[in-house]
C-alpha cells in the first residue's frame, strides 16, 4: 500500500492563502502588490468601475424616457376623462366647481411665470395684489351670472337683495380699493417692473377668468353648450396628432414645429364627423339640452323644459333645379355644429399657439406640473377658453330664444315699481289665477285681507 503524502499544501487564490479563505473585494483592491503589476492595475480598474455601477443606476435612454412619459400621459388622460364624465353626470354644480378650480390654478400658473423677478427685487404686496384682483374679478363675474340666472331666488331674499341691486357698484369699489393700494405701493426704481406686473395681471384676468366666466354661463344655458365645444377641441387635438404622424409633411407654424398642415386639415374633417354624431346623441336627453333651473339635478333625475327649436327636426327640401323632390327632416343644430367644429379646428388651435409663444417668451417648457405627463392646467386649457367664449357668443347671437322669465318680471317689478304698485300687481295676478281656476277663491280673499283695502 502506498504511503500517504505529507506536508502537501494546496495553492489558494489571492495573497491570503495562509488563512484559507477567499479574499474580499476590499482586500483585493487594497492589498499589497508590486508596483506596476498588471494584475493589480487591472483589478483596481475593474473593481472601481464595478462599485460605481452598483451604487449609481445607469441613466435611462432617450427611448425609455419617451416611453415612460407616454405611459404616464396616457394613464392620466384616462383618469381625467373618467373624472370629468363622473362630475358631468353627477350634476351641474360639480362642473361649476371644476371650472372654478381650473381658472384659479390657471391664473396662478400664468402669473407665476412672470412673477419670479419680484422675489429678487424684494417688493411687497405684488403677489397679494394679484390674488386680490382675482377675487374681485370673480366676485363681479360670478355675481352677474347668479343674479341673471337665479333672479327668482336672489331678489326675494332679504339678505341677498341689497347685494344684488348694488352688485356692480360694490364690485367697482372693490376694484378701486385695489387700484389705490397698487398706486400706494409703487417704489422708486421699480416703476417699470411694477407696472409690467399690473398689466400682466389684467391680461391674465381677461384671458382666463373672463373667458372662464362665459364657459360657466354655457353650463347654465344647458350642458350641451359646455360639453360639445369642449369635446370638439379634445377630438381635434387627438386627430391632429394622429394625422400629423400618419401623413404630416408641411410645417404649419414656427411656434409649434410639430404641427403640420396635413394634420390640421385632417383633424378638421374628423372633428366635423365627430360633432355630427355626438350632437345626434346629446339631443335625445333633456339633461343636456335644458337650461339649469335646479342645481341639484343630475343625469338620473334629469331636467324638464320646452326644447329650444334648434333641437327639433324641421323639413328641408332641395332646390328645384336638382330635380330631387324628397323632403329631409333635420334639426337645425346639425347645421350649427358645422360652424362649431370649424371654429374648434381652424381657430381654437391658435389659442394653443398663443400659449406656446408665451412659454417661449419666458423660456419655460410648461406652465406648471399640475398634471403628470401633461404639464400644467393651462397647457391643457389653452384652446378651451377661447372655444367656450365663442360658444357663448354664437349661442346668444343665433340660437338663444329670448322670452320673459319669472326672474326678469320680478326684477322689473322690484326695481321699477313702488311698494303700492307691487301690491296691485299681486292683487291682479291673484284675481287672474282665480278666474283661470289655477288657485281657489279663498286665496284671493286671504290676500285682500292681509294686504289691506285697495287704493283708489
Amino acid at each position: 500500500m502506498a504511503k500517504p503524502r505529507r506536508n502537501i499544501q494546496f495553492q489558494h487564490r489571492g495573497s491570503n492563502a495562509h488563512d484559507g479563505r477567499r479574499p474580499s473585494v476590499s482586500e483585493v483592491s487594497e492589498g499589497p502588490s508590486e508596483p506596476g503589476s498588471p494584475v493589480k492595475a487591472g483589478m483596481n480598474g475593474k473593481m472601481d468601475v464595478s462599485i460605481e455601477e452598483l451604487t449609481e443606476p445607469p441613466e435611462p435612454t432617450e427611448y425609455e424616457k419617451k416611453k415612460q412619459t407616454f405611459i404616464t400621459r396616457t394613464i392620466w388622460t384616462f383618469i381625467m376623462i373618467a373624472f370629468f364624465f363622473v362630475a358631468m353626470l353627477s350634476g351641474h354644480i360639480y362642473i361649476i366647481g371644476i371650472i372654478t378650480t381650473i381658472q384659479i390654478i390657471s391664473f396662478k400658473e400664468v402669473i407665476a411665470i412672470a412673477n419670479v423677478p419680484s422675489r429678487a427685487k424684494g417688493l411687497k404686496f405684488t403677489r397679494s395684489l394679484n390674488w386680490y384682483f382675482l377675487g374681485t374679478a370673480m366676485y363681479y363675474l360670478y355675481g352677474e351670472s347668479v343674479i341673471y340666472y337665479f333672479k327668482h331666488i336672489v331678489l326675494v331674499d332679504k339678505v341677498l337683495l341689497p347685494f344684488a341691486t348694488h352688485h356692480r357698484f360694490i364690485s367697482f369699489m372693490l376694484y378701486t380699493i385695489g387700484f389705490v393700494f397698487f398706486v400706494g405701493s409703487l417704489q422708486k426704481g421699480h416703476y417699470r417692473f411694477q407696472f409690467t406686473q399690473f398689466a400682466w395681471t389684467h391680461m391674465a384676468l381677461y384671458l382666463i377668468v373672463v373667458q372662464a366666466h362665459f364657459v360657466m354661463n354655457n353650463i347654465f344655458e344647458g350642458m350641451i353648450w359646455f360639453f360639445l365645444p369642449a369635446s370638439l377641441v379634445i377630438t381635434n387635438d387627438i386627430f391632429a396628432y394622429i394625422c400629423g404622424i400618419a401623413f404630416g409633411r408641411t410645417q404649419l407654424i414656427k411656434l409649434s414645429p410639430k404641427k403640420t398642415v396635413e394634420g390640421f386639415v385632417g383633424a378638421w374633417v374628423f372633428t366635423i364627423i365627430f360633432g355630427i354624431g355626438m350632437t345626434n346623441v346629446l339631443m335625445r336627453y333633456s339633461y343636456f339640452i335644458c337650461p339649469v333651473d335646479d342645481l341639484g339635478a343630475n343625469f338620473i333625475t334629469g331636467l324638464n323644459c320646452t326644447p329650444n327649436p334648434v333641437f327639433l327636426p324641421q323639413a328641408y327640401s332641395l332646390p328645384a333645379w336638382t330635380h330631387i323632390t324628397r323632403t329631409f327632416h333635420i334639426a337645425p343644430m346639425q347645421f350649427h355644429i358645422l360652424v362649431f367644429a370649424t371654429f374648434a379646428s381652424l381657430i381654437a388651435p391658435f389659442g394653443g399657439f398663443f400659449a406656446s409663444g408665451l412659454k417661449r417668451t419666458f423660456k419655460v417648457k410648461d406652465f406648471g406640473e399640475s398634471i403628470p405627463g401633461h404639464g400644467g392646467i393651462t397647457d391643457r386649457m389653452d384652446c378651451q377658453f377661447i372655444m367656450g367664449f365663442f360658444a357663448f357668443m354664437y349661442y346668444q347671437s343665433f340660437i338663444a330664444v329670448y322670452k320673459a322669465s319669472v326672474g326678469g318680471v320680478m326684477e322689473m317689478a322690484i326695481q321699477g315699481l313702488s311698494g303700492e304698485d307691487q301690491v296691485e300687481v299681486v292683487r291682479g295676478l291673484a284675481k287672474y289665477l282665480v278666474n283661470q281656476g289655477v288657485v281657489a277663491e279663498g286665496v284671493l280673499e286671504c290676500l285682500n285681507g292681509e294686504l289691506g283695502p285697495r287704493r283708489r
